[in-house]
């Protein structure tokens, strides 16, 4: 038998300032930024023309362009007439995307005069009505993006265009550049501050005689060596952030290269790690597990970073650091969140080990996934560890969600101990997260045999105190994929589920009662679909609560 066991222990993060504090600080800093002085601060020089073209490993989409032609811009399944560049109806993501300016690419695939004019339009209108420098639109993440795009689309932009409009697009990205290059450690942290790195190492390549070059190398090593675990894991042990730095990564990559320009060495090697830590978050039908904020993506996206990438590191069966356990028998794949929850990022999920299993290319078990709107009572729910397929403990999550969208007190001492025997697949972990305040410890054990046609587990809730708990009740949930069908047995201790394919699994509980409870499902941007859960319930033992489950496959007859 081999095995390998792991203990993680999270800090609770404390912040030096409270948010008073901090909202007073960023209004101070804002009104400074507004100020005639502070504009002829980072006023200078201007260039006269673009020397170089970053590289973007993803292509535009013709319909999108279209429609942005038509004046309807749709994005994350929700669509607005017109560049509202105010109207944050659909919430902030929409408007990052928005302010981003990527869907440039879109329109640079029409290639028709009518999509050139379209461009200098927009850009035009949102440096008018930018003059003044606010806290969302500057912000250091959505203006390293809106830069690098701009500087992309810039030699289509630029063709055959009036002096008048080249004259202040160089205006507005001199001026922008240097507003980023003092305010990047400013920006929010995890993901987006690979985001606002990369715009300025676009500026340092695409704008002769410029000196963000060095700011942005130091700013890149910084934050390598920060983010990436040594075992390819970013902090954030988000899936979606994963993807979306990886394409960072590469991207910088690339554009320093066709620069013939130096590559950092820990560049490479963070895409070399983090290639194979992306194939770990993959199920069978090629999209991403949804952890912490995570949507599955589309598989062709992954495919190409994956090939642009140049790495061929295989997939992790478990993440050390980042505590995420991939188990695979057969065409059976699980993957789990055994780790401490993430210390930063502001959409941190409270999901501790919760897993997702899939069959071939259709899942099964799920978590409820994320949130892309303007409602954020939707957030706040599917951040929830009931909205995962863990255990929670009266209606309580087993960490603390901030309102900012971090992480309080909750999980902090996580063990975990992985075996295989005889292809056998074995997992035990527990975690603390229920300690406070009803001084429990969970502990989940899993058994995956070596075919990967019986999974079975057990959830346990010890005492590690005095008795808290007494009165309290428990549930286990299992979310089930919406193209999944279910039914209740007459006898009350079984689940039949029927997969697309026609192939059939049942669920066997001992020690709860078992029902079939409505879910959703938010996989896809935009996209909530009805799905359903199988939740396991009962009271808590005065000193120790045992549930065993067993999920099979129905042999074909």
């Amino acid at each position: 038998m081999t095995g390998i066991q792991t203990t993680s222990n999270r800090r609770r993060k404390r912040t030096s300032k409270s948010p008073k504090i901090a909202n007073i600080i960023s209004l101070v800093r804002n009104i400074g930024y507004s100020s005639t002085p502070y504009r002829l601060l980072i006023s200078g020089h201007i260039p006269q023309r673009i020397s170089a073209k970053p590289s973007d490993l993803r292509t535009g989409d013709t319909d999108v362009g279209n429609d942005i032609l038509s004046g309807s811009f749709n994005f994350l399944g929700y669509k607005l007439n017109g560049a509202a560049w105010n109207n944050f109806k659909f919430g902030e993501d929409w408007q990052i995307i928005l302010h981003g300016f990527s869907w440039l690419r879109d329109l640079r695939v029409i290639t028709h005069d009518s999509a050139k004019k379209k461009m200098r339009e927009l850009v035009s209108d949102w440096i008018h009505s930018h003059k003044s420098i606010d806290s969302f639109a500057w912000r250091p993440d959505i203006l390293g993006q809106r830069l690098n795009s701009w500087l992309l689309a810039s030699d289509f932009m630029l063709m055959d265009c009036d002096q008048k409009f080249s004259e202040k697009l160089f205006f507005s990205v001199a001026l922008q550049s240097k507003h980023l290059s003092r305010t990047l450690r400013q920006c929010p942290d995890g993901a987006p501050r690979f985001k606002a790195i990369k715009g300025l190492y676009s500026t340092g390549i695409c704008i002769p005689n410029s000196k963000y070059l060095e700011t942005a190398y130091k700013s890149l090593s910084f934050e390598i060596k920060r983010q990436i675990l040594p075992d390819g894991s970013q902090i954030e042990r988000s899936p979606s952030a994963h993807l979306s730095i990886l394409s960072d990564l590469i991207d910088i990559r690339d554009s320093l290269g066709n620069a013939k320009l130096t590559i950092p060495e820990n560049l490479q090697f963070s895409i070399d790690r983090m290639t194979s830590t992306l194939r770990s978050y993959r199920h069978g039908d090629g999209a991403l597990a949804l952890f912490n904020d995570s949507l599955e993506e589309t598989a062709w996206l992954i495919d190409l970073v994956l090939a642009k990438s140049n790495a061929h590191g295989r997939a992790h069966p478990a993440k050390l650091y980042s505590g995420f356990q991939r188990l695979q028998s057969g065409r059976t794949l699980i993957i789990l969140d055994s780790g401490p929850p993430p210390s930063i990022g502001n959409k941190t999920h409270a999901g501790t080990f919760s897993f997702e299993m899939s069959i071939g290319k259709e899942r099964i078990i799920v978590n409820c996934g994320a949130w892309r709107g303007g409602d954020e009572s939707w957030r706040t729910a599917l951040r929830a560890t009931a909205a995962h397929s863990t255990l929670t403990v009266d209606d309580t999550n087993s960490s603390e969600l901030l309102s900012s969208g971090g992480i309080g007190t909750g999980a902090e001492k996580i063990n975990s101990e992985f075996k295989q025997k005889e292809g056998a697949l074995y997992l035990s972990m527990s975690h603390d997260g229920f300690n406070e305040p009803f001084n429990l410890i969970h502990e989940r054990q899993l058994y995956l045999s070596a075919d990967g046609s019986d999974l079975r587990g057990t959830d346990t809730l010890v005492q590690s105190k005095n008795n808290q708990a007494k009165g309290r009740s428990f549930a286990i949930r299992f979310h089930i994929h919406p193209d999944v069908q279910t039914s209740l047995v007459h006898d009350g201790n079984t689940v039949l589920l029927r997969l697309p394919s026609g192939l059939g699994w049942q669920m066997r509980v001992n020690g709860a009662n078992l029902d079939l409870a409505e879910s959703i499902y938010c996989g896809q941007a935009g996209k909530q679909r009805r799905s359903s859960q199988i939740v396991m319930t009962g009271p808590i033992d005065p000193t120790e609560t045992i549930v065993k489950w067993a999920l099979s496959r129905i042999p074909k007859k």
